[in-house]
């Protein structure tokens, strides 16, 4: 392998480990950035849950549509029967249960909290993939919520709502926040996920996919084939196929701290356990167990040169390690066998 060259790139290049000809890696997406091809209208019948106040507290898209809506008077553009038979109150819970028939322009946010509903459904349906839909401002439009075992509860004055609940049985909160867990509204084939608690709505999942119990998959992120998920992807991460986030290991997301940049972690990729990746990565690449990868780290190629991390975003064939002496991160060209899952582990 040559060694790289000593002269520092131009501003704005990209470090190659090895000059070997090829193109250079293309510059990784921003977030919320829209392909050409992606879908620019989505519909579907779903059930609401209304507050005493008006407020949704959550929207259930049994089988949402990309496309435009049927025509009026047509069929399809009926709710089904079995869903208009969920309508109705329930007092216990303060809530009342409404059809709705929702269309999405994806090119702009949601406008309201069942538009947000219908896009998180789409991407857990695997309708869409992560970045494909606008979700700008989807904070502002979803209620915060007391998931219990009895149905979505407004958070206001919610031990009286205990109280009446209790009057039935047993009941159990989950969690308060604005987003379900996935499973709850969406069951995509072919999966495994060990905990539900640790798969939010929005969240995509490709078949293949195992999640196990400290894995955590949040919305507008996950899996793009048969992977194994032993960590956590934050929003806005994409995995390739046949990659690997071991046990503990961390993607960084966007949703805090100014980033904008989308990271991803391409093919046959392997993250161990408690590593940690704050970059964009391509395929057949490695991070060492216990070793954390940020933008800014600094890190030793062969023949010496310091770049930071940034620099080899969207590169193949990596190994990033710690040299056990000196603490420095190096990064090498990796060669031999790739990351091969265990495929009894991902028939589900």
């Amino acid at each position: 392998m040559p060694d790289v060259a000593e002269a520092p790139p131009p501003p704005g290049a990209g470090v190659r480990v090895v000059d070997d000809g090829g193109p250079a890696p293309a510059p990784s997406p921003k977030l919320g950035a829209m392909t050409s091809t992606a879908p620019t209208t989505a519909w579907g019948h779903g059930l609401a849950t209304i507050a005493a106040d008006g407020s949704v507290l959550d929207t259930w898209f049994p089988a949402p549509a990309l496309g435009e809506p049927p025509a009026e008077g047509s069929a399809a553009a009926e709710a089904p029967a079995d869903l208009v038979a969920l309508q109705g109150n329930d007092d216990a819970r303060g809530v009342t249960a409404r059809v709705v028939t929702v269309v999405a322009d994806l090119t702009t946010g949601p406008k309201d909290a069942s538009d947000g509903y219908l896009r998180l459904h789409l991407l857990s349906h695997r309708l869409v993939r992560p970045h494909a839909v606008n979700l700008d401002g989807l904070f502002g439009v979803l209620a915060n919520v007391v998931w219990t075992s009895a149905g979505p509860c407004a958070v206001e004055d919610f031990e009286t709502t205990r109280l009446r609940l209790r009057a039935r049985g047993p009941v159990a909160v989950y969690g308060v926040d604005k987003f379900p867990r996935m499973t709850d509204y969406v069951l995509p084939a072919g999966v495994r996920i060990a905990d539900a608690d640790r798969v939010r709505l929005g969240a995509h999942l490709a078949e293949g996919t195992t999640v196990m119990h400290e894995g955590f998959v949040n919305f507008n992120a996950g899996t793009l084939g048969s992977s194994m998920v032993e960590g956590r992807i934050s929003a806005g991460v994409t995995v390739g196929n046949g990659s690997d986030v071991g046990g503990g290991a961390s993607i960084m997301g966007t949703l805090s701290g100014g980033g904008k940049e989308v990271i991803s972690l391409g093919e046959r990729c392997l993250l161990g356990a408690n590593s940690g990746l704050g970059i964009p990565l391509g395929d057949d690449c490695v991070i060492e167990a216990g070793l954390y990868v940020t933008a800014g780290t600094k890190v030793t190629l062969r023949g010496g040169m310091t770049v930071k991390a940034v620099e080899l975003a969207g590169q193949s064939n990596l190994l990033f390690r710690r040299n056990s002496t000196t603490g420095a991160v190096e990064v090498i060209d990796r060669v031999g066998t790739g990351v091969e899952l265990n495929e009894a582990l991902h028939k589900n």
